[in-house]
């Protein structure tokens, strides 16, 4: 077992025999040790980063493969931003220890990983997040399109090291992928659970996997909470209610984070193009469109559009269609009498309450089978804009921030299907056409939810 201050003999007999002194313990398992050294044959003498994996009958056969490979991509990668492969090794049986040790060295990054900076509860704003996310993406932009992509299939916190220049820099690629996915072919299955998808526990990791990883990380630093111990809903992590930050942003997270891997972002260029345009971004809908719905939504960061549809003939009722027509009908002899004996003031008299009454019934039927409702939001502003055969007949506009409840009226029991009422701040009530109540919840939520309105 390495020990502090121990100086490993590595090649014996050459002049590289006693090259690396151990100073300080970073990590250990049942196998591995990490540990910060000094190079003892570099002027003046650099710090690096000794790993040691134990050949004992205790060794997963994987974690060999795994180690190796490690050192074999490291030797071929050159990245400002990654630590730089110094050497390998085997250490024959050390003292106190009965096994051989392989030995892994590479550059020390000076800095303080992000889980460090996490657990001493130190909270991250929306612009360092966004800036973490451009330099982990441009890192894996490098790797990605190197041929054949490396995947790192293993981003998190931990892994992730704040430097001493404020730059970010990736680490430990002891979980590293450097060859295409052939059909049939087994993986070792690696990953921290919670920041890696499911393909990947499946053994079929693909550049989208490392990228889904990000947006866990990039939540994870958001929320301070680690993204296991966030609430899913179907399998989407829910956290924008616990991050007060641009919504754009938020849908971007979410483009990264999907769970199904073709509606995810699929490279880590597309991810960093997409950044600049987040505002572009459709969210995901927080809950499904009933089916059969005709109501229209377009929805991006900046603004939603919703288009509510007439109801049509299954809402106009026969008897209130009578009740338009029969009043008319029974009264039209006896109002042309009055015009014929030139009592055209008693006439208006006589027919105003029937007009009334045609008015309401109206209301009541044509309306409401017949009524379109357009409505628009963005962060300014609203519009609702009711339509009858397709022309504009009513408007209201106001100030988005003064809406303070979306809901439905709770009316009584057997009464005619209900819209979707908003209020405003000065108690005004606002209602869109009647909707059935799977739609009209389904609207409701994604109004709110849109609004960040939660009641």
């Amino acid at each position: 077992m390495a020990e502090g201050g121990q100086v490993l003999c590595i090649r014996e007999a050459t002049p590289q025999e006693s090259r690396y002194q151990l100073k300080e313990k970073l990590g250990q398992d049942a196998s591995r040790q990490t540990w910060l050294a000094v190079d003892l044959h570099t002027q003046p003498q650099e710090q690096v980063v000794v790993k040691l994996l134990a050949l004992s009958p205790q060794m997963q056969w994987d974690e060999h493969k795994l180690f190796e490979r490690e050192a074999q991509v490291l030797k071929n990668l050159n990245h400002p931003r990654i630590p730089k492969y110094r050497d390998d090794f085997v250490l024959e049986k050390q003292p106190g220890s009965r096994f051989p040790w392989f030995g892994l060295v590479h550059s020390y990054v000076p800095g303080t990983s992000f889980q460090q900076l996490l657990n001493r509860g130190h909270r991250f704003s929306e612009s360092q997040v966004e800036k973490i996310a451009t330099e982990i993406l441009s890192i894996l932009v490098y790797l990605h399109e190197l041929n054949p992509p490396v995947l790192h299939r293993d981003i998190k916190p931990s892994n992730l090291i704040w430097g001493e220049d404020e730059r970010v820099y990736l680490v430990d690629f002891g979980a590293v992928q450097d060859q295409a996915v052939l059909e049939g072919a087994t993986f070792t299955v690696v990953g921290t659970y919670g920041y890696v998808p499911m393909e990947q526990f499946a053994g079929r990791a693909v550049p989208a996997s490392d990228l889904y990883a990000v947006g866990t990380t990039l939540i994870h630093l958001l929320t301070g909470t680690p993204p296991a111990d966030l609430p899913y809903q179907n399998s989407r992590i829910q956290f924008a209610d616990k991050v007060s930050v641009d919504l754009g942003f938020v849908n971007w997270i979410g483009k990264l984070t999907e769970p199904n891997v073709t509606e995810r972002l699929s490279s880590a260029r597309q991810a960093l193009d997409t950044l600049k345009n987040r505002h572009a971004l459709t969210p995901p809908l927080t809950s499904r469109k009933p089916t059969g719905s005709l109501v229209q939504i377009k929805k991006s960061a900046h603004k939603i559009e919703i288009k509510i549809p007439r109801r049509g003939r299954k809402t106009f009722k026969l008897f209130y269609l009578l009740g338009l027509i029969i009043p008319f009908v029974w009264q039209i002899p006896q109002w042309f009498n009055l015009l014929s004996t030139g009592l055209i003031y008693h006439s208006i008299l006589y027919i105003m309450p029937l007009l009334a009454l045609v008015f309401v019934l109206f209301q009541a039927t044509v309306l409401p089978a017949f009524r379109h409702t357009d409505m628009y939001f963005d962060r300014e502003d609203f519009e609702i804009r009711w339509k009858l055969f397709g022309l504009s007949y009513w408007r209201y506009r106001g100030k988005t921030p003064l809406i303070c409840r979306v809901y439905e009226e709770i009316v009584q029991q057997g009464s005619a299907p209900r819209g979707v009422t908003i209020e405003y701040s000065d108690k005004q009530k606002l209602t869109s056409s009647p909707l059935a109540t799977v739609e009209r919840h389904w609207l409701i939520d994604e109004i709110k939810d849109w609004l960040k309105l939660n009641q």
